[in-house]
């Protein structure tokens, strides 16, 4: 049985360093995320931010845009008071509201001005549960809100996903201290990840009510879409 990834303390302690080599353009899709939302978001917009933990894209967010507010929600909750803990000791306790669970749980009280959602949906397994996520995450948006996601894709019946996974395993290989066996074995848990096409995403966001559905970035098999809330 291939063991499947789980966010507990020392994942929450290694994030930043593991990221950076499985995605090596990890910092530039942050700041065009940031970049996408600021296209279309006001000011003093209040900003969800679904699978927050680590914290990352918040401070980004946060740099940039002073009076942005965020509500952030990770079902993680080691993930969770990583953010936390870059959040509040960077900008203080009033930017952020922390909510341990996902985009369901966040509560309605208002409607959102723009909205996240950055390498999570791969950690969904089944279509009906991405797609569920991707609808509770545009309840939550006022109409025309900008939305941006990003997300591992990719076709396993295409010749062209090992060519990708190829290179991820040697980048890794070539970058870090690990064995090519103890790589390989990564791999085995990275591929027991849920891929759809990206296609499948698009048609996704399509059908959680949202529009104007735009590719910004591909690294290997990462991808990321902007888009706004119908």
């Amino acid at each position: 049985m291939t063991e499947r990834l789980t966010f507990d303390a020392d994942t929450a302690t290694e994030y930043d360093r593991g990221i950076r080599r499985t995605l090596p353009t990890y910092d530039g899709l942050v700041r065009l995320a940031n970049t996408a939302l600021r296209m279309h978001a006001e000011d003093n917009a209040e900003v969800l931010v679904i699978g927050a933990g680590g914290g990352n894209e918040l401070l980004e967010f946060a740099e940039h845009n002073p009076s942005w507010k965020f509500t952030a929600a990770d079902p993680s909750e080691p993930m969770l008071q990583e953010a936390r803990s870059k959040v509040e000791s960077r900008f203080g306790q009033e930017r952020a509201e922390f909510v341990s669970g996902s985009a369901g749980d966040v509560q309605m009280e208002h409607l959102y001005d723009a909205a996240s959602c950055l390498l999570v949906l791969h950690f969904i397994d089944s279509i009906e549960e991405k797609l569920t996520v991707l609808q509770e995450i545009r309840k939550r948006l006022k109409p025309g809100a900008p939305f941006v996601i990003a997300s591992m894709a990719g076709d396993r019946n295409d010749p062209s996903f090992d060519e990708l996974f190829g290179l991820w395993r040697q980048s890794w290989i070539d970058r870090s201290s690990l064995s090519e066996l103890q790589v390989l074995e990564m791999e085995k848990t990275v591929r027991a990840l849920s891929f759809v096409p990206s296609e499948d995403i698009v048609s996704l966001l399509r059908d959680a009510g949202f529009g104007r559905i735009t590719q910004f970035f591909q690294t290997t098999f990462f991808n990321a879409w902007m888009c706004v809330a119908e």
